[in-house]
């Protein structure tokens, strides 16, 4: 506050009155207080008079998801309350919709509330933007995704190993016509599977000029468009990959609604509930976001408590998990 108060020119008790939007300011004076904020990237921060009273740790922390309704999501979430509640640490979740103008502005509130640390998805295509210089030695752990820009602690599954395993099974049950629905194509992971999954297709003397590619399929209905598009073509796949729980959801709307759930193949990246409830139940590459949130937590509590040893990448790997759906030999 004492710099924003020195670039503009005024007092800090004048800072302080802009920042809370108080009265008894003139436009003018605002303005400039404003303006000198923003080229300092400052944020108000709303715990301040507490800490003057109390230790420096606030004993919370940032969890910044993609989306937290969708349940890879939900299952970190939990994972990472169950292992920081423990210890005493809240954490505040927020979902960041894959929009980088959004991951800045929910990271800078975050900052502004003093908490000891942040576990990030990250989005932007550069996280040394969205942290600022000034809050760099803040404890940061990136799940799902690695970041650019920034070292750090990340806590990532084995993608593109995962949609190999889905390709390799799909062959194993004589599949030579497999067809891949995948998420946006500026999402590492999306670019991972799908990368993964035809390099083992060519890998196993299928030629991947000729496999159906279908992507940027964000949401349910998105996905069933595709499949349908796919699955009534003049010569259609026997197998579906898809590479993400949304996008089975989809694929498996399109195939209940072309009769088809019995006899096309359909092996779907993450697990999901009740995902064995349905008939055939859904073969699916399985992520471990219960392992991912706890290692995670447990990153961040040794970073917030001194750990400071050379930032690393964890991996975590998939699990082929077998129901029936990704079993189902070609019809034709």
């Amino acid at each position: 506050m004492r710099h924003v108060a020195a670039l503009a020119g005024v007092g800090v008790k004048t800072v302080s009155r802009v920042m809370n939007e108080e009265p008894g300011v003139s436009e003018a004076t605002r303005e400039k207080v404003l303006l000198a904020s923003r080229q300092l990237n400052y944020e108000l921060d709303v715990t301040a008079g507490s800490l003057r009273r109390t230790s420096r740790r606030t004993q919370t922390i940032g969890l910044l998801l993609p989306s937290v309704s969708n349940p890879f999501s939900a299952e970190i979430h939990r994972a990472m309350e169950d292992a920081l509640s423990a210890k005493g640490v809240a954490v505040f979740a927020a979902s960041l919709d894959d929009d980088p103008d959004r991951e800045r502005s929910i990271v800078r509130a975050f900052l502004g509330r003093r908490v000891d640390g942040m576990v990030l998805t990250p989005i932007a295509a550069n996280q040394a933007h969205v942290i600022p210089e000034h809050s760099r030695d803040m404890p940061v752990v990136f799940i799902d995704r690695e970041p650019n820009g920034i070292e750090a602690d990340a806590v990532v599954t084995d993608n593109a190993a995962g949609g190999a395993k889905a390709a390799a099974h799909l062959v194993s049950s004589g599949h030579r016509k497999i067809a891949y629905l995948g998420d946006r194509t500026d999402i590492q992971t999306a670019r991972e599977r799908r990368r993964g999954f035809l390099e083992a297709l060519s890998g196993l003397g299928i030629a991947t000029e000729t496999v159906p590619v279908r992507e940027n399929l964000h949401d349910v209905e998105a996905a069933r468009l595709a499949a349908l598009e796919i699955l009534t073509s003049a010569d259609p796949p026997t197998a579906l990959f898809s590479s993400q729980n949304l996008v089975t959801f989809g694929c498996m709307r399109a195939l209940r609604d072309l009769g088809l759930s019995a006899k096309i193949a359909l092996v779907g990246f993450d697990d999901f509930t009740l995902s064995d409830m349905t008939d055939p139940g859904i073969t699916v590459i399985a992520q471990d976001p219960g392992r991912i949130g706890a290692l995670a937590a447990e990153r961040l509590l040794a970073r917030i408590d001194g750990d400071a040893q050379p930032p690393r990448t964890y991996v975590v790997e998939t699990t082929l998990i077998v129901r029936g759906s990704g079993e189902i030999p070609p019809s034709w």
